[in-house]
């Protein structure tokens, strides 16, 4: 019998180019609550994979304020939700240096419906140059429910 070993095709990453940010190192992050076992840390640094969840239901704000300006082309976020049916909104908002006012860069909704629907992957294309703190506000209920906000991801290259 003659065999030949073939290569399996390796999951492709689409972010495998993309160098991210060294957010430890480069910012500091301001939060408005934090679970103790899943710390901001959990989703802001690579190789931790956690994420970080409330400890208190409602509106969350993630505030990264940089060092020094920082021009990013890519932001990353990634949402899991094994527990519970909601909708959930997150504001992406950024201030940029010389910059007393914040701007909103988009507004989204997304329903978790598990089993089924437990993840959520944005990809956002950006040029935000001058950068100087980014903000992430999560209403994890929009129906007002007694949700803790979660995120599993935030990446930015």
């Amino acid at each position: 019998m003659r065999k030949t070993i073939i290569l399996q095709a390796t999951e492709n990453n689409p972010y495998a180019d993309l160098e991210f940010l060294d957010l430890e190192s480069m910012a500091q992050v301001e939060i408005t609550s934090e679970c103790e076992e899943h710390p901001i840390e959990a989703a802001l640094i690579e190789g931790m994979e956690s994420g970080w969840q409330a400890v208190l239901p409602g509106e969350q704000t993630i505030r990264i304020i940089f060092d020094q300006p920082q021009a990013i082309q890519h932001i990353i976020l990634m949402f899991d939700e094994h527990e519970q049916s909601r909708t959930q909104e997150f504001i992406l908002l950024y201030r940029a240096d010389n910059d007393d006012s914040f701007h909103e860069i988009l507004r989204q909704q997304y329903h978790f419906s598990p089993p089924t629907t437990t993840r959520e992957i944005e990809h956002y294309n950006v040029n935000l140059n001058q950068l100087m703190v980014l903000e992430l506000r999560i209403t994890p209920d929009i129906s007002g429910g007694v949700a803790c906000a979660k995120l599993k991801q935030l990446r930015l290259a």
